[in-house]
């Protein structure tokens, strides 16, 4: 107990408080997927069960038009300003896949003809843009572009997707407040504008420079895109980007830079550090769950193509990439509706991937699977089994990794550690404007199937949120600096230090220095602690001081004061010092639901009303098996 209580607490007050025996939450079923000891060969998977189920994606599609619905979500009334491109994406495999002689040829580009006429006043932007002139472009390659779109369309087409529709033709800057990586939607754009014959080529060699340039400003000397004009996001599009930009330049047909490749290398080198048995992907940020898979798919991908891996890397990335693909039809495609499912049965993404997103999302998934399954049968791993030396090569991978994004007046870094199976990040960034409060970027401990954040959700998740007496909300999110860690023996350590506290209720963070934070995390096999140290400037009213840790682990029991066991699921173990208390219960609503589904069990700490005036120790430690 630390020395700023007001009054001794008694152990009916320190008691936890546990789900009744009769009533126990079972943990969660299932929250990594199947576990593939064995995996199909990627080429197989793609072939019998992607291909067919989005074959019937598109038959409906060409049958109902804008009646159509899917699992009962009317998709032309989606808002998604991407789904023309994505329409015209996902009917050009059929097109393409289609052979010559077939009869149906005709059918499908009569119905490409008509899709296309349909949609041609509809939203597309940016990446919508993107995919449609990318369709048209491989359209053209096989000989098709001319029966698949009317003169008149295509002239109407050729006005609408255009890179000056979102980036400032003069300045090259880019326009209503997109992220970085819209540079490369941006070149892809010119590039093949420039193949099509509709521009010369003066527009994309302009914006790969730009691109570049930009790239390597906001990634400084460690290689890494800052998604904010550095502001320190480091997620799943920091370590991204490089493989969608090494994309274009082997969609295009041109070679990338040795800068590009070295970039690309970094990458790689951090995905294969985090390769898995499940094909679990990115952990911590936005637009994970499917998408934190297929950045891994991506990234190997490229990596492989432009010869940046090693016969043994190269393998063991198709054998990541074949469980991937078998994750994407076990576990994410739901039979009973044909359709990808990222929202339902306990899931819970990003609000701007919404279920009304339904068509959209499942086909831009395919386009990712698709375009990768060709790169690695090209590379001559059409049909080939994944190696068996796969499980074998991920125990001789490091069990400790550090990777430093930045560092300076703030330092961003990541720690990556293996232990009994699990793969467990601890990202220390900056979730910047719109995401800094939402708990995907907390400086936590973050492990697919164990422990997870939820998208949006801005609950305090395994990190303490102090209410002050005056209305103000502070929680240590944002300002890390001096960040250290060292591995002894078994044993990995990470601290840093904040000068001030992150306020909440704004869309970006603000500095708070009325509190100051150090941390220490310490990583065992099978136990993580963290220990933080608050001290005031000055004296400061606390109405309170709160901590969650939602779980999917079940059969919560109290464990003596400030704890809880579990008895089933993979964490069995969480305590606390420094709170007054602690309750645990099912948690229930959909704030605490992940990507991969619900969370099981909600533990709940609070510290009481008090005045902060001296160092304040708040501690909790988690087991696992």
């Amino acid at each position: 107990m630390n020395n700023l209580s007001r009054a001794p607490l008694g152990a009916a007050c320190l008691a936890l408080l546990a789900v009744p025996a009769a009533m126990a939450q079972p943990a969660a079923p299932a929250p990594h997927g199947p576990v593939y000891a064995v995996a199909p060969p990627m080429d197989a998977t793609i072939e019998r069960r992607l291909m067919p189920q989005l074959a019937a994606l598109l038959h409906q599609l060409l049958r109902e038009k804008r009646a159509m619905r899917l699992d009962g979500v009317p998709v032309f009334d989606s808002g998604d300003k991407f789904l023309p491109g994505k329409i015209a994406s996902g009917l050009s495999y059929l097109l393409l896949d289609t052979p010559r002689t077939d009869p149906k040829l005709a059918e499908y580009l009569a119905g490409y003809r008509e899709i296309a006429d349909l949609t041609i006043d509809d939203p597309n932007d940016t990446w919508g843009i993107y995919y449609y002139i990318s369709a048209l472009h491989a359209l053209k390659q096989a000989g098709l572009l001319d029966q698949a779109v009317r003169p008149e369309t295509m002239a109407r087409l050729r006005e609408k997707l255009d890179w000056r529709r979102f980036v400032d033709a003069k300045s090259l800057n880019l326009l209503h407040d997109l992220p970085n990586n819209y540079y490369g939607v941006a070149f892809s754009v010119a590039r093949l504008r420039y193949l099509l014959g509709w521009e010369d080529e003066a527009a994309s060699t302009a914006l790969l420079q730009r691109m570049i340039g930009h790239y390597r400003s906001y990634s400084g000397q460690y290689g890494f895109a800052d998604e904010t004009d550095g502001h320190g996001r480091f997620d799943r599009y920091s370590v991204l980007l490089i493989g969608e930009i090494a994309q274009r330049f082997i969609e295009t047909g041109m070679t990338p830079t040795p800068q590009v490749k070295a970039w690309l290398r970094k990458s790689a080198d951090l995905m294969l550090h985090r390769a898995t048995v499940t094909g679990e992907g990115w952990e911590y940020g936005r637009s994970i769950g499917t998408y934190g898979e297929t950045a891994f798919l991506e990234v190997l991908t490229a990596a492989a193509k432009l010869g940046v891996l090693d016969k043994r890397e190269r393998d063991m990335a198709y054998a990541l990439s074949s469980r991937i693909a078998a994750r994407y039809a076990d576990f994410w495609l739901n039979p009973a509706t044909g359709s990808v499912n990222l929202w339902d049965g306990g899931r819970r993404t990003d609000g701007y991937r919404g279920k009304h997103r339904i068509l959209g999302e499942n086909l831009s998934l395919a386009r990712q699977y698709i375009y990768t399954n060709a790169l690695w049968n090209g590379l001559g791993y059409k049909g080939a089994a994944p190696s068996p030396g796969y499980a074998a090569w991920l125990r001789t991978l490091p069990a400790a990794r550090f990777t430093w994004f930045a560092r300076g007046d703030h330092d961003r870094a990541l720690l990556t550690l293996r232990d009994k199976g699990h793969v467990i990040g601890l990202p220390i960034i900056n979730g910047a404007e719109d995401q800094h409060m939402h708990n995907p970027y907390f400086p936590i401990p973050f492990a697919g199937g164990m422990l997870q954040g939820s998208a949006d959700a801005g609950f305090p998740q395994l990190t303490p949120r102090f209410a002050l007496a005056d209305g103000s909300v502070l929680m240590p999110l944002a300002w890390f600096r001096g960040i250290s860690w060292k591995r002894q023996g078994n044993r990995t350590i990470v601290s840093w230090r904040q000068d001030a506290m992150d306020r909440m209720g704004e869309n970006a963070p603000v500095a708070d220095k009325r509190i100051t934070a150090a941390t220490r995390y310490e990583f065992t096999p099978g136990r993580i602690t963290r220990t933080d140290t608050y001290r005031a400037a000055g004296p400061v009213d606390l109405s309170d001081v709160t901590l969650e840790f939602a779980s999917f682990s079940g059969d919560a029991r109290s464990a003596g004061p400030g704890a809880v066991a579990f008895g089933a699921g993979e964490v069995t173990g969480f305590s606390t010092t420094g709170y007054q208390g602690c309750t645990v219960g099912p948690a229930e609503g959909k704030e605490y639901r992940a990507p991969t589904g619900a969370f099981a069990s909600l533990v709940r700490c609070r510290l009481g009303a008090r005045r902060l005036s001296g160092p304040l120790t708040l501690r909790w430690s988690l087991s696992y098996r």
